[in-house]
């Protein structure tokens, strides 16, 4: 088996996880980063990160990391981190399609001796009964015998500039005690504030499938609170402050619960929940509420016009805000769309304005054609769906302005004071 020092790296995949982790190893140590889209490989080499997370100098920083679409190239690795997608299909239920692939790739070249090492969010039990079948498919080689494997799950977030790949706790597993043990000193290599070596893959794919199902189900009760407050006349935000003046309460807001993360996790996990015969009930309740959360905001937006005599037939909204999150560009898996979608089912005519997403990537994605500026005036409602420094640094006075002289301001999240919106969530 290799040491540190005979390590050849390798990172399968360079979105919003495997280019922070191959620039950061690439600070320290050769690494030969590699994505079948030559785009982004094109504009990695030209020193552009689309996503945002890695700045033109940071790239610059990483002397020893190389870019690659050719597979032959990462033949000379020995050492591979798989980092690509694990999204949902449009039944909810898991793809591993970019996982298989990866494994496929990385089975052509694999030699004796050799450690996969996986970041994407799997179900427990994947790497070994999904990934690793297809790697002695593809190499001819035996597990734990002639290759060996680990997981290491990525706790990227997106956006966020304090929490970075280096400062946030990495989890660590391997096949084998000695491949635990090699797995974890790697990371340690840029990781500065330590590791934690789970004590076995499964352990470690289970602890990052129940984070954000933690945090899924804890949206899902405050979402489930603001539904019923709203019904009470009771402002929700209001509450939860007073709520949180108490030391252990937990800061959770009511909203659209979407992203890579949250609003994809639960279903791997409630995936081999029912393979296993369990009906995982809390979670899946949980998820149909925040997934029930854009139907729920239009039909208070709807009844908010109608109160006003406000033609809903026919209405323009401009929605503001198409990210999963605030100041970033991440449009995976944003919960938006049901808003704009059931707009539609109303027969209004909507417009998506948002400053950080790519035009062209919404219009692949979604369907969606973002305007380049809102029309000032022009509105019967205005929704801010994210809350972009952009648009908390407008105001009310402005975003009012693009309004009609009679229209509704739904403030989703609390980018103002409560007086000054007509409804929040």
């Amino acid at each position: 088996m290799h040491t540190l020092d005979t390590i050849k790296l390798a990172i399968v995949g360079l979105g919003y996880v495997g280019l922070p982790l191959a620039v950061e190893f690439g600070k320290k140590r050769t690494v030969v980063g590699f994505d079948i889209n030559s785009r982004r490989i094109a504009e990695l080499q030209a020193g552009e990160d689309r996503t945002l997370e890695t700045s033109a100098e940071e790239l610059a920083a990483a002397r020893h990391l190389s870019y690659t679409t050719e597979r032959e190239a990462l033949r000379e690795c020995n050492v591979f981190i798989v980092t690509v997608p694990t999204p949902i299909d449009e039944f909810k239920r898991p793809d591993l399609t970019p996982l298989i692939k990866a494994s496929e790739t990385v089975g052509k070249v694999l030699k004796k001796g050799d450690i996969v090492i996986y970041e994407s969010t799997v179900y427990p039990g994947c790497t070994e009964e999904d990934c690793v079948p297809v790697l002695e498919k593809f190499s001819g080689l035996k597990f734990n015998e002639d290759f060996f494997a680990g997981y290491s799950p990525e706790r990227i977030n997106p956006g966020d500039k304090e929490h970075r790949v280096t400062t946030i706790r990495k989890i660590t597993s391997g096949s084998t005690p000695a491949v635990a043990d090699l797995v974890d000193a790697l990371y340690n290599e840029i990781v500065t504030v330590g590791t934690h070596k789970a004590s076995t893959i499964r352990v470690a794919e289970a602890a990052k499938v129940i984070e954000n199902t933690q945090r899924d189900v804890n949206i899902a009760l405050i979402n489930e609170l603001a539904i019923l407050f709203n019904r009470m006349g009771i402002d929700t935000e209001a509450v939860l402050q007073a709520a949180g003046s108490k030391w252990n309460f937990l800061p959770f807001r009511p909203g659209l619960v979407g992203g890579h993360c949250i609003g994809v996790d639960p279903y791997y996990l409630t995936h081999k929940a029912q393979s296993i015969g369990y009906h995982p009930e809390i979670i899946l309740a949980g998820r149909r509420i925040n997934d029930g959360m854009g139907a729920y905001v239009v039909a208070q937006l709807v009844k908010a016009m109608t109160r006003k005599r406000i033609q809903v037939d026919g209405a323009r909204v401009l929605v503001l805000g198409l990210t999963f999150k605030e100041n970033c560009p991440d449009l995976r898996n944003t919960r938006v769309v049901d808003i704009v979608d059931e707009l539609k089912e109303y027969n209004c005519s909507v417009d998506v304005f948002d400053p950080w997403v790519d035009a062209e990537e919404a219009r692949h994605e979604y369907g969606i054609t973002p305007v380049a500026e809102p029309e000032a005036g022009a509105y019967d409602a205005v929704i801010v769906a994210v809350a972009h420094r952009q648009f908390r640094e407008m105001g009310a006075a402005a975003l009012r302005a693009l309004g009609r002289s009679e229209h509704v301001l739904y403030d989703l999240k609390y980018v103002l004071p409560q007086e000054l919106a007509d409804l929040r969530l």
